[in-house]
């Protein structure tokens, strides 16, 4: 008798039926979990806060848009409710405008989130700005800018929404980190630095918080096709301007955005969504340290010669 038709055939396709089923079982949970579930995302005018935005209000979630930009964020809004139309989202999204880098402002935007939708689900902490330049030309000035939007930002609104998780002990907190907060490259030192910080922050937070059943999930992209780089800030705090190659040919944020979707519906605690290159770099970092100190000093070398040619 033939093994491969009596034995394995069967196993293989009993498998593929268990993996099916497992997958389907894993997709009506996080439905169940989105469905109707109110969604902050700040950043929410352009790149991967637009296009979670997106993502989630296709999921059925009540989302609550934030960022600067008030005409903007009411463009988005009238977009999503148009693709109501053609979805089973009936829920119409809600506009916060309030600055990260102004402290009183965001507390000011966590009671106004708070008395629209009486709480807050998920907690996506999306808005942040990239820096490019030397150390020794950096103002303290830039370093503390970079600070207050990608890091004081963030633990601030987190903050404010947390007592109301913590009271119905329910919540779960997304940040969206960096493969920079992993490890640190040439002329990026502010970013990288806010980046380290958040994700020590959210790490801490997530031991802390989890005897409240609040999930945290810190997604680390690599390069995303965004305007990040464009708008970056330099060494003497002017717009960068520039589409750096890397961005140019990196992920799309609609991809990336469905991965935090994913994410957050798993309930993963954290996720790498970079490149080979990048994440290789993750694990040589702490592997082989000295092996990735050189490599970054010769990246180091390399930049400074091609923008002095």
């Amino acid at each position: 008798m033939d093994l491969t038709s009596t034995v394995i055939i069967p196993l293989l396709f009993g498998s593929l039926g268990l993996f099916a089923l497992f997958r389907l079982l894993q997709w009506m949970r996080m439905r169940t979990y989105l469905q109707g579930a109110v969604v902050v995302v700040t950043g929410a005018t352009s790149g991967l806060g637009k296009e979670c935005a997106k993502a989630f209000h296709a999921a059925g979630s009540r989302l609550v848009l934030c960022g600067r930009d008030s005409e903007k964020l009411k463009d988005l809004a009238q977009e999503l409710t148009t693709m109501t139309n053609h979805r089973k989202n009936l829920h119409e999204p809600h506009t916060v405008v309030f600055d990260l880098s102004d402290t009183k402002s965001i507390l000011n935007a966590a009671e106004l989130i708070l008395k629209h939708s009486g709480h807050v689900d998920i907690l996506i902490n999306n808005a942040g700005i990239s820096y490019r330049g030397t150390i020794i030309d950096t103002g303290l000035d830039v370093d503390k800018k970079v600070m207050e939007t990608n890091y004081f930002g963030p633990i601030a609104l987190t903050k404010a929404l947390l007592p109301s998780m913590i009271k119905r002990r329910q919540g779960h907190i997304v940040a969206i980190s960096s493969v920079q907060g992993k490890i640190s490259i040439p002329f990026r030192s502010a970013y990288a630095a806010s980046k380290h910080a958040t994700q020590a922050f959210f790490d801490c937070l997530r031991a802390e918080v989890e005897q409240y059943e609040i999930d945290v999930t810190v997604i680390s992209p690599g390069y995303i096709q965004t305007n990040l780089s464009l708008n970056a800030v330099t060494a003497d705090g002017s717009r960068y301007g520039v589409m750096d190659k890397n961005t140019a040919e990196g992920q799309t944020a609609a991809e990336v955005a469905q991965v935090v979707l994913s994410a957050v519906g798993q309930k993963k605690k954290e996720v790498l969504v970079a490149g080979l290159m990048p994440s290789l770099a993750v694990y040589l970092r702490n592997l082989f340290p000295k092996l990735f100190f050189n490599l970054m000093a010769a990246r180091a070398k390399k930049e400074r010669k091609a923008k002095d040619s």
